[in-house]
């Protein structure tokens, strides 16, 4: 993809300090193996840097963004998200493409994990994020109580409704928080992009579903809301304010974008799909 320019890079800078949370302990894995040549280093990062730039020109965005945001299947796995005083918000899964993903969610869910658990960030126009049970974006627990790394695949983009998992800049370190993608299009992002040099059969998708593009294939995109946009619509509008973040008993600083009156899920259900 061709480099991007400073706005578009503030951009992601922005949206990925606004998706991770604070973590008291750092794990750091190490790799080591045969030092190469600068020159040869070099050569076969451009080389590199040229195919993955063909393949993301070429790639059909379409057909993945009508498959991504096409309706369930019936007898597939769904989650229904109930949200005390909002609605219930309906979300498909992509086993094919993020199994850890779908597993560590839906089990969490069927195990009661996140009932009670609040929606503690909510951002208009970007997304809603939940799934920690503490309610500060510090704590939260893989089924594997251990953090697992990122699924990206080209197909799946954050469009507006779309479910990803939320994490920090440690490696492996996805838990149990997730993120909606909430925002709409906008001209202003999409001018960005482009001068950024986002594909164009990308951008021609994200003017027709909307979402928050400077995420794609940083952060796991695992389930697409099919029904129940304008209960998440509803939860992104609520107002916010900064708090103390108090860990036990601590304060560390203030946490931002949260919001006034809780926004609580009563329950995830997990059950599978059935045409009206």
């Amino acid at each position: 993809m061709k480099r991007l320019y400073i706005s578009v890079i503030l951009i992601v800078l922005i949206s990925l300090f606004l998706l991770t949370g604070c973590e008291k302990d750092v794990n750091t894995n190490t790799t080591s193996g045969e030092f190469t040549s600068s020159s040869q280093t070099q050569n076969n990062t451009v080389e590199n840097e040229n195919e993955k730039e063909n393949e993301v020109e070429s790639f059909d965005y379409k057909t993945a963004a009508e498959k991504q945001m096409a309706m369930p299947e019936e007898g597939e796995t769904v989650a229904i998200i109930s949200v005390k005083n909002f609605g219930k918000m309906k979300v498909k899964f992509f086993e094919d493409i993020a199994p850890k993903a779908v597993e560590n969610f839906t089990t969490h869910a069927k195990n009661g994990y996140y009932n009670g658990v609040t929606f503690h960030r909510v951002i208009n126009e970007f997304m809603i994020q939940g799934g920690d049970p503490t309610g500060t974006g510090t704590g939260g627990e893989s089924i594997w109580k251990t953090g697992f790394g990122t699924e990206l695949s080209q197909e799946l983009v954050p469009y507006r409704g779309s479910l990803c998992m939320a994490m920090s800049s440690a490696p492996n370190s996805i838990g149990s928080q997730f993120f909606i993608t909430q925002a709409n299009y906008s001209e202003y992002m999409a001018s960005l992009m482009k001068q950024g040099g986002y594909p164009e059969g990308l951008l021609e998708q994200y003017k027709n579903y909307g979402g928050y593009l400077s995420l794609y294939l940083q952060y796991t995109v695992f389930g697409q809301v099919y029904e129940g946009l304008d209960v998440l619509d509803k939860i992104a509008s609520v107002k916010t304010g900064s708090v103390p973040m108090v860990i036990d008993g601590v304060t560390y600083g203030t946490q931002d974008d949260k919001p006034v009156e809780d926004v609580i899920i009563e329950n995830v259900e997990i059950t599978t799909y059935k045409a009206d």
